[in-house]
């Protein structure tokens, strides 16, 4: 397993919680890959369980007496859900986005804190490896 982060620069606190994902899953039982090839399987990985999440929450859900106390008291019980409905995800696009926005540099890549720059580059993951994305903030005004 590694640990999958993603943080915006300049900010301590990730933009979402870190959580393992499975080597296999990755690397296709190779023992290193391309950041490219690397970065392609992390974003199919992702639109995946982007699917699977989706299609649980167009499930009936039923609020707990908590969960119903909590919408009063902000002044709307919201039973989610909305907001993924109409949302499609096209894999093999999703990919090349991601792939342009690291070549625009809008993002960075490191693992195990060293920082990875060219998508050509061979990546070596092992366990307990710790891949971070950092995505930049354009200035306003820059």
């Amino acid at each position: 397993m590694i640990t999958l982060e993603a943080k915006l620069f300049g900010k301590n606190k990730s933009l979402v919680p870190p959580r393992q994902i499975p080597i296999p899953v990755l690397m296709e039982d190779k023992t290193s890959i391309t950041l490219r090839t690397l970065i392609t399987n992390i974003v199919i990985h992702e639109v995946k369980d982007f699917k699977k999440r989706q299609e649980k929450k167009n499930l009936l859900r039923v609020l707990s007496e908590k969960e119903i106390q909590q919408g009063v008291a902000k002044g709307k019980i919201d039973m989610g859900g909305k907001e993924w409905e109409n949302q499609s995800v096209d894999p093999q696009s999703a990919v090349e986005t991601a792939l342009e926005a690291f070549q625009d540099g809008l993002y960075y890549v490191f693992i195990n804190d060293e920082h990875y720059k060219d998508l050509d580059e061979e990546v070596r993951l092992g366990e307990d490896s710790r891949l971070t994305f950092i995505r930049l903030v354009a200035l306003v005004g820059g």
